[in-house]
């Protein structure tokens, strides 16, 4: 067995800031100001935009769905049994990461080559405006200019 493995896909600073101004331009389109936060596969923050307009209120919010999405490796949001939400398990989530896993829909993971390489969160609008914006930015790494800029590290 391996003690270390090579090749691990790695966000980039450039490729943290193609998803924000992509997901920013979504937000514009749809006439709603947008806090959003792109974190790397360990949650830490890589780039952040708080729209001129969006409600303050939203910073941590929108950070924490990024690191939420980024720790889990899946989109955020409510915890299900079956059709029906979790509402203790939804909030459990919450307390028992100490505040840094939510239950709000609006944070996607970032993959590359079948890896998680971060996240974006998004909060300001409604869940699934904030999700949708959240999508434009997971769009543009997987297909847009950043998705095909790829370097392989020494």
């Amino acid at each position: 067995m391996a003690y270390v493995t090579l090749n691990h896909p790695k966000l980039t600073l450039e490729g943290a800031e193609a998803v924000l101004n992509a997901a920013k331009s979504h937000a514009a389109r749809m006439g709603v100001p947008m806090i959003i936060a792109v974190v790397d596969d360990g949650g830490y923050l890589l780039a952040f935009a708080r729209m001129d307009g969006a409600k303050i209120s939203s910073v941590d919010i929108a950070i924490t769905k990024a690191v939420s999405s980024a720790i889990r490796r899946q989109p955020t949001g409510p915890v299900l049994r079956g059709d029906e939400i979790n509402v203790l398990a939804s909030l459990s989530l919450a307390i028992g990461s100490g505040a840094r896993q939510i239950s709000l829909r609006g944070g996607a993971p970032l993959m590359a080559n079948g890896e998680c390489v971060g996240a974006i969160g998004v909060s300001a609008g409604n869940e699934e405006q904030d999700a949708e914006v959240a999508q434009a930015g997971d769009h543009d790494l997987q297909h847009g200019a950043a998705g095909n800029r790829y370097q392989r590290l020494r």
